[in-house]
């Protein structure tokens, strides 16, 4: 199926069929991560980009028209109410550190250091910045990484996710957790980028997504990010 892979299974955990792709370090669940996070054994770190519950797969993309890339990514519904508090209280305790993008629509402690992203988007009608809520015992971080349209910092991210985050970001992100993080678990894949990111500075990985479209295309941008690792190699 893919390249790289070591090997898909298939198994039903509740009522659901669970499929499970390996390629290289990363282990990816195309399933829900209801499902799937409770029979996970414990993880060095959560990194992860949650629904917000914003509405945001709801063709608002499409409708910012002054934006000079405006994609349909069509009507879908996992962002419709974020995931639910169980859940996140779930993910805290599964793992040592937890790095939550869109951690300010959630439920969660005090912290000395979120992670700010300065997107320097200019004049529309995203936000200015995001937000990364961290169980980290530092002082808060900012970095700054163009996110506006077609103008990107550093070019290469392909506008694969309506959230998509730009894989520098992410990489940022996991330099900032604590040893050890070895291990990442990301319950949200979305299109892999945190996958990427891992693949990138060699921590193993695990990926969930339910939708199978984003799932698809985060095996192959896994696929693809070890395929270069090799070829430098």
């Amino acid at each position: 199926m893919f390249g790289l892979a070591l090997k898909s299974v298939e198994k039903f955990t509740g009522s659901r069929k669970l499929e499970k792709v390996i390629i290289h370090d990363a282990i990816l669940y195309h399933g829900d991560s209801r499902e799937i996070v409770p029979i996970l054994q414990p993880v060095d770190a959560v990194l992860t980009d949650p629904p917000y519950g914003i509405g945001e797969a709801k063709k608002k993309n499409k409708s910012r028209s002054k934006l000079a890339e405006s994609k349909d990514y069509g009507t879908d519904s996992w962002d419709d109410e974020p995931a639910p508090e169980w859940l996140m209280l779930l993910l805290r305790e599964k793992s040592r550190w937890q790095v939550i993008f869109g951690g300010n629509y959630y439920k969660v402690p005090p912290s000395s250091c979120w992670l700010v992203w300065d997107k320097k988007n200019g004049q529309n009608d995203f936000a200015d910045c995001e937000l990364a809520w961290t169980n980290f015992p530092k002082a808060a971080r900012l970095k700054r990484w163009m996110w506006h349209g077609m103008l990107r910092d550093g070019g290469g991210d392909r506008g694969d996710h309506p959230t998509q985050k730009p894989v520098k970001v992410m990489e940022w992100a996991l330099t900032l957790i604590p040893e050890p993080h070895n291990t990442i678990l990301d319950p949200f894949m979305g299109s892999g980028t945190i996958g990427v990111a891992c693949a990138n500075l060699g921590r193993t990985y695990i990926g969930i997504e339910r939708v199978r479209k984003y799932f698809d295309v985060s095996c192959k941008r896994i696929e693809d990010a070890y395929r270069q690792q090799r070829m430098f190699a």
